[in-house]
C-alpha cells in the first residue's frame, strides 16, 4: 500500500501521546500530519533549522546527534519505530538544537505545531498526555546521564541489551541490534572498539552469542546479575569458555514496527 493510503488516524491512535483521543480528534490531528520518506544518510533537520513540527518514526531509524567544534559526534538518541522526537523544541518555539539523520530508509510522520496547539486548546486533558510523554523522555535522558557518569562500560552494554526486558524476566532471548555497533557505541558514550571488546568478553564468558547484529542471550537473569555486579568498576577479564549453542534465531520486528507495517 502506498503512503497515500496510509491510515493516519488509525496509526495516531496507537501512539502513547494520542491513544486517549476520540475519532473526531484523531481525524483533525491527522489533517495536520504529513508522511515523509527519508533516504539513508539524509538529514531530517540540522542545528539552527526552524521547528514547525515534531516527528514520529513509523519505520526505520533516526539518529539524533550533536557535533563538537572539533567535529566529534555524540549520539543523543536513536529513534526507532513508534518513537517521537523534537516535541520539546516545538513547544519552546525555537530552532533545533541537535541534528537528525536517517540511518536507513525511513518513513516519518510529521505533526504540525499549529494543529497540535489547536487541539490542545480544544482539549486541555490532551496537554497532560503530551506532558506525560515529555516527562518520560526527560527521565530517560536523566537515566542516560546517570549511566554515563556512574556505570562502567560493561554495565552500560548489558543494560542496553536488556532494555526491552523487565527486571525479573528469565529464560533465553534474542536481541537484534537496530543499527551498527559503532552507532550504538556512540549512543552509550563508548568507543566502537571498546564496545566490540565488551561484546567479545561477554561472549567468551558464555553470557551472549553474537551473530552479526543478532545477539542471543541464553539466560537473561544471569546476564543482568553480571551487569549489576560490574558496578562502577572498569571492565576486567572475564572467564572464557568455548563457544557453544546454535546460531541466533531471527525474530519479529518490534511491535510498533509490526503495527506500522500492518497499517501500510
Amino acid at each position: 500500500m502506498t503512503d497515500r493510503h496510509f491510515d493516519l488516524p488509525r496509526y495516531l491512535a496507537i501512539l502513547p501521546q494520542f491513544k486517549t483521543l476520540q475519532s473526531a480528534q484523531l481525524q483533525r490531528l491527522a489533517e495536520g500530519c504529513q508522511l515523509r520518506r527519508v533516504a539513508r544518510g539524509q538529514m531530517v533537520f540540522r542545528v539552527g533549522d526552524p521547528c514547525p513540527e515534531f516527528h514520529v518514526t513509523v519505520t526505520g531509524q533516526v539518529k539524533l546527534f550533536a557535533l563538537s567544534a572539533a567535529g566529534q559526534e555524540k549520539v543523543i538518541e536513536l529513534a526507532g519505530p513508534g518513537m517521537s522526537f523534537a516535541e520539546a523544541t516545538l513547544f519552546l518555539g525555537g530552532p533545533h538544537r541537535v541534528n537528525a539523520q536517517a540511518l536507513m530508509e525511513t518513513l516519518l510522520l510529521a505533526v504540525n505545531r499549529q494543529v497540535l496547539l489547536d487541539e490542545i486548546a480544544r482539549n486541555p486533558c490532551f496537554a497532560l498526555h503530551m506532558l506525560d510523554g515529555l516527562s518520560r523522555h526527560l527521565h530517560g535522558l536523566m537515566d542516560d546521564v546517570q549511566a554515563y557518569t556512574l556505570h562502567s562500560g560493561l554495565r552500560r552494554v548489558v543494560d542496553y541489551l536488556l532494555r526491552e526486558f523487565a527486571v525479573g524476566c528469565a529464560g533465553a532471548a534474542t536481541v537484534a541490534l537496530p543499527v551498527s555497533k559503532a552507532t550504538i557505541a556512540l549512543r552509550l558514550s563508548l568507543t566502537p572498539e571498546y564496545f566490540s571488546r565488551v561484546l567479545h568478553q561477554l561472549e567468551g564468558a558464555g553470557m551472549i552469542q553474537v551473530d552479526k547484529r543478532m545477539i542471543r542471550i541464553p539466560d537473561l537473569a544471569r546476564l543482568r546479575r553480571h551487569g549489576e555486579s560490574a558496578g562502577d568498576a572498569s571492565v576486567t577479564s572475564l572467564p572464557v569458555r568455548s563457544k557453544a549453542g546454535t546460531r541466533a534465531q531471527r525474530h519479529m520486528p518490534p511491535h510498533m514496527s509490526a503495527a506500522a507495517h500492518a497499517i501500510l
